[in-house]
């Protein structure tokens, strides 16, 4: 029965083709050393010892560069190839990273994060171009997926690696160490992957299920990117305001804390494939799936009102955990599904610019609602903000559903 269990689960994982393997490896070595995102509002608050206030401000900053890192990444992709964007993205942002060390103020950190985040996140939309390229269409959200379980494990590993060098030499060597996995990532990506234009799985005879031309007209996609905005903002509180309340609420350290999250990272890593191919094999609707998602999120939220046993932080991340498997992988293969052939860089630049607007609004947000309120405080209004988006969601699947009616009646 075990052995079963292992074979059916390796077997999510045949099928792909080299070039997504190495894209996963890649994946890999450069979230395994993105260690200053969960520590970044520490940093900024204990050791540059700035307010609650200016934290969020130079956060936005940090959300507003990868907005629009996010829409050149999208533009340029459809213009002159993923293939290059990625390797210009991760190099120059790699180097970014060392220079970062030595800005202390308010306004050059603002400056800086915003000019860095905005070279660093033409990478996202680029790479999700990429596996377009890369992937047969029926293994697209494997695909997709794959490269999560990259992205997760390498973010189990970072977190707690992460806690143990600020213990060790401080918070400056994060940025050290994420700035050299970026550049080793992307000359492994340089040397081993050859550039693709254009994809041999292009399939011709289903171009899609997308009933208009321009990606303004899609009203279900941008119903479908509000949930989107709001899953992004309640997932990245676990980076801004969750990680202080870990130390002021709980007295956790950063080690702690990073176990916490690599906890995360260990669980998406055993248990997202298998869901994925359970709902692909079932032909579950994935807008339903993402709405899931949202709703555990906010009851995850909701949970942090119990602040009577420390084992209440376990219970929220393993809620927030599934909340994120059902929510992450579905939302991508949703968003590129819409995309018509040759706009797919268009329509995932605004697929990953929702969610680096959730990084301008989910600190300034969550940082105004403690510093003006409270953490509870905070905590209710996300959870009210989720079941919003549960409720958005809830209506993208039905204008999708009249859509579809509407074509086979045509």
């Amino acid at each position: 029965m075990l052995q079963k269990a292992f074979q059916r689960y390796i077997n999510n994982f045949k099928g792909f083709s080299r070039e997504i393997w190495i894209l996963t490896i890649i994946t890999f070595i450069n979230r395994a050393g993105t260690m200053v995102l969960p520590f970044l509002s520490k940093y900024l608050k204990e050791d540059l010892g700035f307010d609650y206030d200016e934290i969020g401000t130079i956060l936005m900053c940090f959300g507003a560069g990868s907005f629009l890192g996010s829409w050149l990444g999208g533009k340029l992709s459809d213009k002159i190839g993923f293939y290059r964007i990625m390797i210009f993205s991760l190099l120059v942002s790699g180097l970014g990273m060392f220079l970062l060390v030595y800005i202390k103020s308010f306004i050059g950190l603002c400056v800086g994060m915003f000019v860095l985040m905005s070279i660093a996140d033409m990478f996202r939309p680029a790479m999700f171009v990429s596996l377009g390229a890369y992937a047969k269409p029926e293994n697209r959200t494997r695909a997709l997926t794959l490269v999560r379980l990259a992205i997760n494990l390498g973010f189990a590993a970072g977190p707690a690696l992460g806690g143990l060098i600020i213990m060790g030499v401080g918070y400056e060597g994060l940025f050290w160490v994420d700035g050299a996995t970026c550049i080793l990532a992307i000359l492994v990506f340089w040397f081993l992957v050859k550039e693709k234009k254009k994809s041999s799985f292009q399939d011709k005879k289903h171009p899609g299920e997308v009933l208009t031309t321009s990606v303004f007209r899609d009203k279900p996609f941008w119903m479908f990117l509000a949930t989107c905005l709001i899953t992004g903002i309640l997932f990245f509180q676990l980076f801004n305001t969750i990680p202080l309340y870990h130390k002021e609420q709980f007295g956790l350290t950063e080690f702690q804390t990073g176990l916490l999250l690599t906890m995360n990272g260990i669980l998406i890593f055993f248990l997202e494939m298998p869901i994925v191919s359970y709902v692909e094999r079932k032909n579950i609707d994935k807008v339903k799936v993402v709405s899931l998602g949202c709703l555990l999120m906010a009851i995850s939220f909701f949970m942090l009102l119990f602040t009577q046993f420390v084992s209440i932080l376990i219970i929220m991340m393993v809620f927030m955990t599934f909340a994120e498997m059902f929510s992450f992988p579905f939302s991508n293969s949703v968003a590129l599904s819409r995309a018509p052939k040759g706009h797919e860089g268009r329509y995932m630049a605004i697929y990953t610019m929702s969610f680096s607007l959730a990084h301008i609004l989910s600190p300034k947000i969550g940082m105004q609602m403690i510093d003006n309120y409270s953490y509870f405080s905070n905590w209710i209004l996300m959870g009210i903000i989720g079941v919003i988006g549960t409720i958005l969601g809830i209506l993208t699947y039905q204008l999708i559903q009249k859509e579809r009616a509407i074509k086979q009646l045509s």
